[in-house]
């Protein structure tokens, strides 16, 4: 059994596309997975189940959580080897040591290419700094998140690319449960 790690997008913010935790991971149990356990209220989960692709699988989930919930919500799939790669490939290791929660890993449902991310790094108005990796933008936000002009709504019209943002400290706790169900 291979271990995931689902990312919800827009779950529970402002009080729009509300879900309990407990309904999502009584849904994944309901649909064959194991040991699913949330972190926090965003629609963070770690979980085991069957090697599919991580497309398929988030069609599954994308599927059954509107269908049994109601809740339209993007999911995106990472396995705990990729989540790993991205913890690794971190390119701002003094920012994620200094201030982890102003550097967040934005997941994509697809990768980037090197002209829209010209276009997004020509967009900021501000001092973020951006490194696309594949399907990964990591930002540095020293300024603080909540006043950036560098939105997610602004990074996916740029991009063409859904996704969701989690911080570092978020992606280390993640890192952290998807390693403890490996033993």
């Amino acid at each position: 059994m291979t271990i995931q790690i689902a990312l919800l997008r827009g779950v529970n913010v402002g009080g729009h596309n509300a879900v309990a935790m407990p309904e999502l991971r009584d849904l994944l149990t309901q649909l064959g997975f194991e040991s699913a356990q949330s972190l926090l209220q965003s629609g963070n989960l770690v979980f085991r189940g069957d090697s599919r692709t991580d497309a398929d699988l988030e069609r599954l989930l994308e599927a059954e959580a509107d269908k049994r919930l109601g809740l339209h919500a993007d999911f995106l799939i990472r396995s705990a080897k990729e989540w790993r790669e991205v913890v690794a490939r971190n390119p701002f290791r003094k920012e994620a040591e200094r201030d982890p929660s102003h550097l967040v890993v934005m997941f994509l449902k697809s990768a980037t290419n090197a002209k829209d991310v010209k276009a997004v790094q020509a967009a900021i108005a501000g001092s973020e700094i951006i490194r696309a990796d594949g399907r990964h933008l990591y930002i540095v936000y020293p300024d603080g998140i909540g006043r950036s002009r560098l939105t997610n709504a602004l990074l996916e019209k740029k991009l063409g690319i859904r996704g969701t943002a989690r911080n570092w400290n978020t992606v280390l706790k993640l890192a952290t449960l998807s390693d403890d169900k490996t033993e």
